[in-house]
């Protein structure tokens, strides 16, 4: 992934902008792109939205999916990130463009409804396929668009059969473009549906990946979520020891993500 401050040529903005997103500090990362979003000769390397340039629509959309990510992160933050999603659907021109502004308007809709806001899985799916519609087959935004309708399909859905086939060609399609946040969380997911199905050593697996690449990345913001999730498939007294370090880093965040308390609680015994 570019922008992680890790590879040598990396744009300064975008280091600076993936060096507050890694912490949580996602209004600040978004402010460092308002001033750079009407120059149209700035060239930024890809994000993972599915935008390669540095023309104003580039910038508006990164600007609005680093404000959909605070809000599915800290449940807050709602009316600034549909203003800054409708201007980038505003700033759209080309199909690819309004294509990877429709993944976005479907995320946002997604967190709401996730996390309790509001409903609007019906908006998410109309948004994702929108998307689907719009981005080539082979565009580099359609890896982070499998995986969200994959997300879609488990969480709105609960259908994990066309969610574990979305997370799969994401999975696919960011290995091959070298999506490598993206594949931290595909790795995470298909971890979660083997999980579920009692594959534990196929769940270890997963979710060992998952935390190994955001390590490696520096997504702070991302670690404890990683930890919570291995501790899931670990038998004591190592899910102790790794929710301890997940606790350690979420009071650290500030209580980020939200949804992650519940998590670090370790199960009750069956009686």
């Amino acid at each position: 992934m570019s922008g992680t401050g890790t590879t040598v040529g990396d744009d300064p903005l975008q280091t600076a902008v993936w060096r507050l997103r890694s912490r949580g500090c996602w209004t600040d990362a978004a402010a460092l792109l308002t001033p750079h979003a009407l120059s149209p000769s700035h060239t930024l390397p890809a994000t993972g939205s599915g935008t390669t340039t540095g023309s104003t629509p580039a910038l508006a959309l990164q600007r609005a999916a680093l404000l959909v990510e605070r809000c599915l992160f800290t449940g807050e933050g709602w009316p600034e990130a549909e203003d800054a999603l409708r201007a980038a659907e505003a700033a759209a021109r080309e199909d690819h463009e309004r294509g990877a502004a429709a993944c976005e308007r479907g995320h946002l809709a997604y967190a709401s409804t996730v996390l309790g806001v509001r409903d609007r899985a019906d908006e998410a799916r109309a948004a994702l396929g929108r998307a689907a519609a719009l981005l080539d087959p082979t565009a580099p935004g359609r890896a982070l668009l499998d995986f969200r309708r994959g997300l879609v399909a488990e969480h709105l859905s609960d259908s994990p059969q066309s969610a574990r086939a979305a997370y799969r060609r994401a999975h696919a399609a960011a290995t091959a473009a070298g999506e490598t946040l993206l594949l931290s969380f595909t790795w995470r997911h298909l971890a979660g549906l083997a999980l579920r199905e009692g594959e534990l050593a196929e769940a270890r697996h997963g979710f060992g990946e998952s935390l190994r690449i955001r390590e490696e990345l520096g997504y702070l913001v991302g670690t404890a979520p990683a930890l919570a999730a291995l501790a899931d498939a670990e038998p004591e007294p190592e899910a102790a020891r790794l929710r301890a370090e997940a606790g350690r880093l979420f009071r650290l965040l500030g209580g980020v993500p939200t949804w992650l308390a519940d998590q670090l609680t370790p199960p009750a015994p069956v009686a």
